[in-house]
């Protein structure tokens, strides 16, 4: 397999991609993460995932890129600005299922691949002192929804439906089998 370029700047993303063997450089892409009004959990990683892939010149090399937001009824809930903020998110989420929407692009050229994964997780219900011992780790402040399945948050976490490497930020089966095939 050719060594591909990650346009993300994401230890989970690279962890995943050491995981499954693919060889990889990191060049991550700055671009307006800004999510137009009126557009689905859905649409609005794809968008970004593009967004990200187009902005690497890639001299003939494929390009990978992904996005991650947690939705629940359709609000998109992205990386908290405080801790505040931390907390109010993990609130609304207690003892709901709530989505986890990965948006990818890989780019070989003039071609691009773009898809959307989406888990279903649902929290166990919360108490405040949970939420707070959680929110003091430090852990939910550059995670979508507030929370890192793969770490302390795993705690929280009831039930999931679907990839749980989505969930983590990349399915990586999913991805490794369009770059083989």
């Amino acid at each position: 397999m050719e060594k591909i370029i990650l346009a993300s700047g994401s230890p989970r993303r690279r962890e995943l991609l050491e995981l499954a063997g693919v060889p990889f450089t990191v060049q991550t892409a700055d671009v307006d993460e800004s999510i137009p009004a009126g557009i689905s959990p859905e649409e609005a990683v794809q968008l970004l995932a593009a967004k990200k892939a187009r902005a690497i010149e890639a001299e003939g090399r494929t390009v990978l890129a992904a996005d991650t937001v947690v939705a629940l009824d359709g609000v998109i809930f992205g990386k908290p600005q405080s801790e505040e903020d931390a907390q109010k998110m993990l609130r609304t989420l207690s003892g709901k299922i709530h989505q986890v929407h990965t948006g990818v692009c890989i780019r070989q050229g003039t071609r691009e691949e773009i898809f959307c994964e989406t888990a279903q997780v649902e929290f166990y219900p919360l108490t405040a002192e949970e939420i707070e011992r959680y929110v003091a780790s430090g852990e939910p402040m550059d995670k979508a929804g507030a929370y890192g399945i793969q770490g302390k948050g795993a705690l929280l976490v009831r039930r999931i439906e679907g990839d749980y490497y989505t969930i983590v930020g990349l399915p990586v089966a999913r991805v490794v089998r369009m770059l083989l095939y």
